[in-house]
C-alpha cells in the first residue's frame, strides 16, 4: 500500500480509503449496502491488514448507525494505528437546526459523532456539502473551536464548487484559523468535471484530493454492461447522475478491454487510472462482501501503461472542453500529465 501526503499538512494516507456508506443500510442507504457489525468487522480488518490506514464516514448515514458500527468495529483495537474521518451539514432531525453549518449544528454534531466513533478526536472532519445560509466566518470559527478543544485534528469540504473552496481558503487565511487540507469529490473516467477548476485549484493550493464512489456506482466495475440495469438503480439508488449513458458504455468496453489483456478486473482499471490523476491522495472504497473488496483492494499495486492511459483519456474525454482563456491555467509543468482535459491539444 502507497501512502500520500494529505495535502500541506503532514499527515499520511493510504491511497484508498474506506468508505463506510453500506454500514447500517437502513433508509435511503439500504439501496447502497447493509452490513451488519460482523460483516463490518471482517471488512475492516480486511482493509487494515492491507494497509488502509484511513476510514470515512458520516453522521448522516443511516442516520449515524454507521459511525455506530464503526466504532464497534474498531472498539479500541488498533485504533491508533487507524484514522477516522467523519461529516457534518446533513439533515439529521426534524427540527429547525437539525442541519446546516451553523456553530450550533456542527459542534453539537461533532460531539455526536465522537461519542457514536467511540473516540475522543476525530482525524478528519468533512463539511458535508455548502450551507448557503449560513455566513461561512461562523463555519470556519467553529471548525477553528473543534480543533482548538482537540476534537478534531484536520478539516476539509466534501463537493463544493470552485469558488466554495476559495472563499473558505480565503477566511482561514484571512483570520488565521485552520485552512482544509483535502476536498473530498466525486471524480471518475465517467465523471471528468473536476478537472475544471476543482483539481487546478487543489494542486494551486495544495489541497488533497479523496475521490468517493470512484467506481460510479459500480458502473465502471465491468460488472455491468449495455442493457443490464445495476442493483443500486433497480433500488432506487441514482447517485452519481449518469449523463450520457452511450459514453458510459464505451468507457466500461476499454476497461474490460484492459482488464482482460493485464489479467485484473475492469475496476482495477478504472481505480489506478485514477490514483494517476493530479492531486488525488486516497480513493474512498466500499464493498458489499469480502471478494469485492479484495479485488479493490488489488488496485494499489497496479500500475498502467503510457498507451493504456491514452487510450482511457481518449474514450473518456468529456464533450465540453475549456475556451482558449482558461488555458493559462494548464501549464504542463504544474499539472503533470499532458492527457488532461485542460491542455491546449484538446482544443
Amino acid at each position: 500500500m502507497e501512502y500520500r501526503t494529505l495535502g500541506r499538512s503532514g499527515l499520511k494516507v493510504s491511497t484508498l480509503t474506506l468508505g463506510t456508506m453500506t454500514f447500517g443500510g437502513t433508509g435511503p442507504f439500504a439501496a447502497v449496502g447493509n452490513s451488519d457489525l460482523s460483516e463490518a468487522r471482517r471488512i475492516i480488518d480486511t482493509c487494515i491488514d492491507a494497509g488502509i490506514n484511513l476510514i470515512d464516514t458520516a453522521n448522516v448515514y443511516s442516520n449515524g448507525l454507521s459511525e455506530e458500527i464503526v466504532g464497534e468495529a474498531l472498539g479500541g483495537k488498533r485504533k491508533n494505528d487507524v484514522l477516522i474521518a467523519s461529516k457534518a451539514r446533513m439533515r439529521i432531525g426534524n427540527g429547525p437546526n437539525d442541519e446546516g453549518l451553523s456553530r450550533h449544528h456542527l459542534i453539537r454534531e461533532c460531539e455526536r459523532s465522537l461519542k457514536r466513533l467511540k473516540t475522543d478526536v476525530i482525524d478528519i472532519y468533512f463539511l458535508h456539502e455548502w450551507d448557503g445560509v449560513t455566513p461561512l466566518e461562523e463555519t470556519i470559527a467553529a471548525l477553528d473551536t473543534l480543533v482548538g478543544q482537540g476534537k478534531v485534528r484536520y478539516v476539509g469540504c466534501s463537493d463544493y464548487s470552485g469558488w466554495q473552496v476559495m472563499k473558505a481558503l480565503s477566511i482561514s487565511d484571512s483570520h488565521h484559523q485552520p485552512r482544509f487540507v483535502t476536498q473530498q469529490i466525486h471524480y471518475t473516467l465517467e465523471a471528468r468535471e473536476a478537472e475544471y477548476e476543482l483539481l487546478p485549484i487543489a494542486v494551486d493550493q495544495g489541497l488533497a484530493v479523496l475521490v468517493w464512489s470512484p467506481l460510479a456506482g459500480g458502473l465502471l466495475s465491468g460488472k455491468y454492461r449495455r442493457d443490464s440495469p445495476t442493483a443500486r438503480q433497480l433500488g432506487g439508488w441514482s447517485e452519481p447522475p449518469i449523463r450520457d449513458e452511450d459514453r458510459l458504455w464505451r468507457i466500461v468496453d476499454v476497461l474490460v478491454e484492459i482488464g482482460k489483456a493485464r489479467g485484473v478486473s475492469a475496476a482495477q482499471v478504472a481505480l489506478a487510472w485514477l490514483l494517476g490523476r493530479p492531486a488525488v491522495s486516497s480513493l474512498v472504497i466500499g464493498a458489499r462482501n469480502e471478494t469485492q473488496l479484495k479485488d479493490n483492494l488489488a488496485a494499489a499495486s497496479l500500475t498502467l501503461s503510457l498507451d493504456e492511459r491514452l487510450r482511457l483519456d481518449t474514450v473518456s474525454r468529456p464533450p465540453v472542453l475549456y475556451p482558449y482563456w482558461h488555458q493559462q491555467l494548464t501549464a504542463k509543468d504544474r499539472f503533470g500529465p499532458a492527457d488532461l482535459v485542460l491542455d491546449r491539444s484538446d482544443i
